[in-house]
């Protein structure tokens, strides 16, 4: 039985797989631009025009690289029999909405989705092995 941790933010996604008796990981960068849009530049005139800052622009690019970013995972994890997921605000919860609607047969194998915060490697490994009830004998 070949069972999957994530922990992932925007920036990135840690997995550990255990299968067999085996314990590896993997780690994706998501390759994201955070972008920082600012106001455009003030005329010259006191009520002169601005520039006006094309947030549609922004948030149009940021989901066609979640996407991608989410298709990275999905190729990792295509064959396993058990998904848990973790991780902040709402990247996993994107991550599960965007499995029910592209890819149900992996979103039917999710068993956790639960939020945590950023931690250390060995934090979530220990996490994934409490959640998939795996001794420490790997």
């Amino acid at each position: 039985m070949k069972q999957v941790g994530i922990w992932m933010d925007k920036l990135e996604a840690k997995g550990v797989v255990f299968e067999d008796g085996k314990e590896s990981g993997f780690h994706i960068p998501s390759e994201m631009d955070f972008f920082n849009p600012r106001g455009g530049a003030r005329s010259k005139t006191k009520w002169g025009p601005q520039d006006v800052v094309q947030d549609s622009k922004y948030l149009e690019t940021e989901k066609h690289q979640m996407k991608r970013y989410f298709q990275k995972i999905v190729d990792a994890v295509q064959d396993v029999d058990q998904l848990a997921l973790y991780g902040p605000a709402e990247a996993s919860e994107k991550f599960v909405k965007e499995l029910r609607e592209n890819h149900p047969q992996l979103a039917d194998k999710v068993k956790i989705k639960e939020k945590a915060d950023s931690m250390t490697d060995n934090q979530f490994k220990a996490m994934a092995k409490r959640f998939f009830k795996i001794d420490d004998q790997l």
